[in-house]
């Protein structure tokens, strides 16, 4: 039982308190998780380099609108972190 202490008073909390604590806490990542996070961020200020190619007075190139799709999809199919710190990113054009 998890501990409480109130106005100087410590005591093991209720169970309602309990329930209430445990449901508050947040579960760790793993470590695929965390490189897939990281994977993402990386991914994502690459998108964001590119985001004024697809200004409405500018037209994207093919090769800009592949990079893109290729960037976006990066992350299908990864369930390891060896298959993370795999990905190659693609060249940009």
């Amino acid at each position: 039982m998890t501990k409480i202490q109130i106005n100087d008073v410590v005591r093991d909390m209720t169970a309602e308190e309990q329930a209430e604590f445990d449901a508050r806490q947040v579960t760790p990542l793993t470590a695929f998780e965390k490189s897939l996070r990281d994977l993402r961020q990386k991914r994502n200020s690459l998108l964001q380099e590119t985001d004024w190619w697809g200004a409405s007075d500018n037209t994207m190139t093919a090769e800009q609108t592949q990079y893109r799709q290729d960037l976006r999809d990066i992350t299908n199919g990864l369930t390891t972190v060896e298959d993370v710190e795999a990905v190659e990113f693609p060249s940009k054009p």
